[in-house]
């Protein structure tokens, strides 16, 4: 009971000092690949970089700990971060406080969901994401995520579209005009040192060489340069009336947004006192306010959208005083800095007595030091049930993640895996990490790989690693404020390229070819509809239900013959002839209510067909299961048959469909003489009686006979 409630325990037997210190190592190592990976894909996830930190060090210790398997590392994931931006960005602005505040119930909403399905042992549930589905969503969403970090890899800034391909038109239409060349740069030179690392040194921390590399130019050379001014440091009239008509677009928004607000009280209000007439007209104004909020948004987005296409250059006046000229705006009297000047623009509004005037590339920035606070999120109800639907889609491709990994690792190390404990690992890692600030975590393929090859014994690998972000969140922070946002970029690039699996479609479709057509259907819908990816999945698992609702309705029912190999097969498939007086039906499915009057139909088909068929045998060795309707459909069959003088048996019974026989006294109707073990048994039994007065030479369930 001990080990069930606390796995862990199992660890300690046998468990040697040599073992604690290959276990530090493994999590050390694994430390380094996460501390600037997490901070990635925190910012793929659209939270500051930080949070990638604070869910990087409660969730792999208590996933390991009350997990299943012992070398399994979880933290932030590409996939998962994606799926939260995905479902986060309807109800807020990426990076504002409710964003994150919603992040953080999102990772407590899906660690409830994987804990519920484990305590309950559903683990199977996920079997309705069929592996089609999951490898066309995987391959769209690399490259979903590979492109969602182009604007950083040029430095250019763009609203999001409502869709991602129009975002990605939108970045390579500002990449043509306004590429920052030392932003492109940096990451460029960060992909080398990756992929250098891993042709050369494959055991070498390519990620955080590249990250210290970077983070050291960036430092001696300036990256970042940026300055505070007023705005009457910036010489143009066109830039500063632009500056006032987005704040005052941009201060507008909360207001109408209040407005919006109470009149949708006012109309619960009307609706709740029968006055029809009043909530038509509070229907109205409501309407009219949004109308209002619409038009204001697509205005402060294209005023954002002009200031960001501002670039000035700096003049340093003799006051020591720094002005902002619009590019070839200069006064040929003065000397410029020779930098290209931005102003840095948001979603809030501006200070017009402190713009941030970007002269570099964007950084990390302020990491603040010091572990997160404790704290269960804000219970939002309404907030809850938008964020559900994402919730449960997340927890579902989360666990498929984390446990196909885990079994990878397991077939290596002959270790046993329990589906529904490690469910329970990634529900309580996902809840006290939201306890934690952290947002939705699950299994690192890559970081696996890592604990893996070093070598890990047990779970007490992950805390070592937990140990070592603690200690970065103590100590280390300050270092990491010169970290180019463009190297992260990088990072995020190659680690999706490992997501990219062209031949899992051709895979699918010579396995069957509807497998393959659902799998590229996952992936293009997943695209088109980005950032919606619920979307995606959807489709993908509606044509799996629609599947095998289509082939449970209608499974396969073949007519058997003798093939060469002295086995009775399927003589369409083999081509072979069949006998003209005993037809041998074999029905590969469960006979239920949605199927059963297709075996009817079948065997009505075949005794038009068959104008000298004197026995029919019903092969049931793929009949695992009966029910009201296939019984009594059975029942039927065997009047019919019967009444225009055929005779019919059964072979291949199993005991679960034999009990429904005995209960219903259908036994009685084919009788007990009618009944054989096998098709062999049954053939013998009517093979004399059903060929009297034959004047064929060969019977084809006696001798092969191909057509010709």
């Amino acid at each position: 009971m001990l080990a069930k409630i606390l796995p862990f325990v199992g660890w300690l037997k046998g468990y040697r000092f040599d073992d604690l210190r290959v276990d530090a190592l493994s999590g050390l190592t694994v430390a380094l690949v996460l501390i600037p990976q997490s901070m990635a894909y925190a910012q793929l996830a659209g939270l500051p970089a930080y949070y990638g930190l604070y869910a990087s060090f409660i969730p792999p210790m208590l996933a390991a700990l009350f997990g299943s398997s012992r070398q399994l590392q979880t933290g932030p994931v590409a996939v998962v971060s994606l799926m939260t931006s995905a479902s986060l960005e309807p109800l807020a602005t990426a990076g504002t406080e409710g964003y994150i505040a919603y992040a953080i119930l999102l990772a407590l909403l899906v660690g409830t969901f994987q804990l519920s399905l484990g305590i309950l042992r559903l683990g199977l549930v996920v079997n309705f994401l069929s592996h089609p589905v999951v490898n066309g969503f995987t391959n769209a969403a690399a490259i979903i995520i590979a492109s969602s970090q182009l604007s950083k890899m040029f430095g250019v800034y763009v609203d999001k579209a409502a869709h991602h391909y129009e975002t990605i038109i939108r970045v390579v239409q500002a990449a043509f005009h306004f590429t920052h060349w030392p932003t492109l740069a940096m990451g460029i030179f960060a992909f080398a040192i990756m992929y250098g690392l891993k042709r050369i040194g494959p055991k070498l921390p390519n990620v955080l060489v590249a990250v210290v590399l970077t983070t050291l130019i960036s430092w001696a050379a300036g990256f970042e340069h940026n300055a505070v001014v007023d705005i009457s440091a910036i010489r143009s009239a066109q830039t500063q009336e632009l500056v006032r008509e987005f704040n005052k677009g941009v201060d507008s928004l909360p207001r109408l947004a209040e407005e919006r607000a109470k009149i949708n009280l006012a109309l619960e209000g009307s609706r709740s006192n029968g006055s029809r007439v009043l909530a038509l007209h509070t229907q109205h104004d409501a309407n009219l306010i949004s109308i209002k909020i619409e038009e204001l948004k697509h205005e402060t987005h294209e005023l954002r959208a002009k200031i960001r296409n501002l670039f000035f250059e700096g003049v340093q006046k003799s006051d020591n005083k720094r002005v902002f000229y619009p590019k070839e705006q200069v006064p040929p009297e003065f000397k410029v800095d020779g930098r290209t000047w931005r102003i840095k623009v948001g979603n809030k509004s501006l200070d017009e007595g402190n713009l941030l005037m970007m002269g570099g590339g964007a950084v990390v920035g302020v990491v603040p030091k010091g572990l997160p606070s404790l704290s269960v999120p804000k219970i939002d109800l309404s907030v809850m049930l938008h964020l559900l639907p994402f919730a449960a889609i997340i927890s579902l491709l989360g666990f498929m993640e984390a446990i196909s990994i885990a079994k990878a690792m397991a077939a290596k190390t002959g270790q046993r895996l329990d589906p529904n404990q490690e469910l329970i690992g990634q529900g309580l890692a996902n809840i006290l990490g939201g306890i934690g600030k952290s947002y939705p975590v699950s299994g690192s393929f890559s970081r696996s790989a890592i604990n893996l090859q070093a070598g890990a014994v047990s779970g007490l690998s992950s805390v070592f690693t937990s140990l070592a972000v603690v200690i970065a969140l103590l100590f280390f922070t300050p270092l990491l404020y010169h970290l180019p946002q463009a190297v992260l970029a990088a990072v995020i690039m190659m680690a999706v390229i490992g997501l990219v699996n062209v031949s899992g479609f051709i895979h699918a479709w010579r396995v069957q070819w509807y497998d393959g057509v659902i799998s590229i259907m996952s992936f293009a819908c997943t695209l088109v509809f980005a950032p919606h990816l619920d979307k995606g999945i959807i489709v993908g698992v509606g044509l799996s239900v629609m599947v095998f609702l289509y082939k449970s309705m209608r499974p396969t029912v073949t007519s058997l013959s003798l093939h060469e190999d002295n086995a009775l097969r399927c003589s369409l498939a083999f081509r072979l002839k069949q006998c003209a007086y005993v037809d041998v039906v074999r029905f590969d499915a469960p006979l239920f209510f949605a199927n059963s009057s297709y075996l009817e139909d079948q065997i009505t088909e075949r005794m038009m067909k068959k104008k000298e068929l004197k026995h029919i045998i019903i092969v049931a060795n793929g009949m695992s299961d009966i029910d009201a309707s296939g019984e009594e459909v059975l029942s039927l069959i065997v009047d019919r048959v019967r009444n225009v003088g055929v005779d019919i048996s059964f072979s291949g019974i199993n005991e679960s469909v034999m009990a429904v026989f005995k209960r219903t006294h259908l036994l009685e109707k084919i009788g007990h003489d009618h009944i054989y073990s096998t098709k062999e048994d049954a053939i013998g039994a009517v093979h004399e009686h059903a060929h009297q007065n034959d004047d064929k030479e060969v019977c084809p369930l006696k001798v092969v006979c191909p057509l010709t």
